[in-house]
């Protein structure tokens, strides 16, 4: 799949950081992770991490997939608001998944920290009301949090416009947000797998998945064999090409970066993800260097040619949208693109075998906004399955809730 177009910010800052051989033999591991994104390169690292022997392929560069083109906003609120998640599941299983997408970032933080420059930053989240009729919805959902007990506040027209300068109806404020550099996180975790003692390949396609009673057989392009005991298919939006029946949405964002602005200049915005209540909506958040990243757009469009021709006109609809709300801002796009991105119906993700591949294929899709904290969560989920443990989150993030 060809998953982005024009310029991605992480691509072109960071080049291609590391070199990976391509799998040239037969080889054999506890685990066999086709994916070297940053789901994938999580995964790994939990598993390799508790004793399991790893081998991860991509069929790309590593990271050069839909990780370059990530805008990576790390946040526990989910696409879909807690009282709407908690009507199709409960009340508790909703709190639960809005809840651990909380510890996800705190688990995501400890990972960075031992890394090296990943640009890993904590940063609140604010979430504000795109137009007064959203205001009524809004605060439900902070009233549904609230009694759930999560740490959040709501704030109104005239202090959110004299902190933020927006001019918006109305917002909700929460410390539990973060921010990073998605390309250089994946390759910097990959590289250190491979100090560790696991092996990864990239410009290795998987072919086959031949699924046995004890293990599963994969064949890649060139002919070689890796006999693994459980496989975990992390290809981020390709994935389900594996499934005789799509579960998710593809669909296009579009993003800019900005050159570098001053913190005098950016004030809150320099430690604020700001998102709104519209959908699509219009998302920003800024870099390690102090670059605005902007983004939103969204559209039905999965065909990269389409795409491609989109996104300059993308980033300029971007830029009025902005100057609607913060029209003190005087920002020129200096990189532009777009990347594939797949929506879930619920928001929610899937992780785990589905009945068409068998127990010991098990599937990672981080789809929606979420995306790398839920690949965070399926990660510690993934290995509880593989070592026949329960996991809290396994039945909700399960293909089995289709059917709920």
């Amino acid at each position: 799949m060809d998953l982005k177009s024009g310029y991605p910010f992480w691509a072109v800052r960071n080049g291609l950081m590391h070199a990976f051989p391509r799998l040239e033999a037969d080889v054999a591991c506890d685990v066999l992770v086709i994916g070297g994104g940053i789901t994938g390169a999580l995964i790994a690292d939990e598993l390799a991490t508790h004793g399991n022997s790893v081998v991860v392929v991509e069929q790309r560069d590593i990271a050069w997939g839909s990780t370059a083109a990530s805008t990576a906003l790390l946040q526990y609120e989910i696409d879909t608001h807690l009282v709407d998640l908690a009507k199709r599941y409960g009340e508790d299983d909703a709190a639960m998944a809005y809840r651990a997408c909380g510890e996800s970032i705190d688990m995501l933080g400890e990972v960075a920290r031992g890394l090296r420059d990943v640009d890993f930053e904590r940063a609140d989240s604010l979430y504000y009301a795109s137009r007064r009729r959203d205001v009524a919805s809004l605060r439900e959902e902070y009233d549904a949090r609230r009694r759930h007990g999560f740490d959040i506040e709501y704030l109104e027209s005239e202090p959110l416009k004299a902190e933020y300068m927006i001019d918006a109806p109305a917002a909700l404020r929460s410390k539990q947000a973060a921010q990073v550099d998605p390309y250089r996180f994946a390759s910097r975790l990959l590289a250190r797998l491979v100090k560790r003692g696991a092996q990864v390949f990239d410009r290795t396609a998987i072919l086959r998945l031949d699924a046995r009673p004890r293990d599963v057989v994969a064949t890649t392009d060139n002919g070689a064999r890796i006999r693994a005991r459980h496989v975990v298919i992390a290809a981020g939006y390709a994935s389900q090409h594996w499934l005789p029946k799509q579960v998710a949405r593809n669909r296009s964002s579009y993003a800019f970066v900005t050159d570098p602005i001053s913190e005098a200049q950016l004030g809150p915005l320099t430690h604020t993800l700001v998102w709104e209540t519209a959908r699509p909506y219009l998302y920003m958040r800024t870099t390690g260097d102090r670059r605005l990243l902007i983004g939103g757009e969204d559209d039905d469009v999965d065909v990269p040619a389409r795409r491609d021709a989109r996104v300059e006109k993308k980033a300029r609809v971007l830029m009025k949208q902005i100057a609607k709300i913060r029209p003190d801002l005087d920002l020129t796009p200096t990189f532009s693109w777009a990347g594939t991105f797949a929506e879930t119906e619920d928001g929610l993700p899937f992780f785990g075998p589905h009945a068409a591949t068998g127990k010991r294929v098990h599937f990672a899709m981080a789809y929606g906004g979420n995306g790398i904290t839920y690949s965070m969560l399926g990660a510690g989920l993934l290995r509880a399955l593989i070592e026949r443990r329960k996991h809290p989150l396994a039945a909700l993030f399960s293909f089995d809730r289709l059917d709920r």
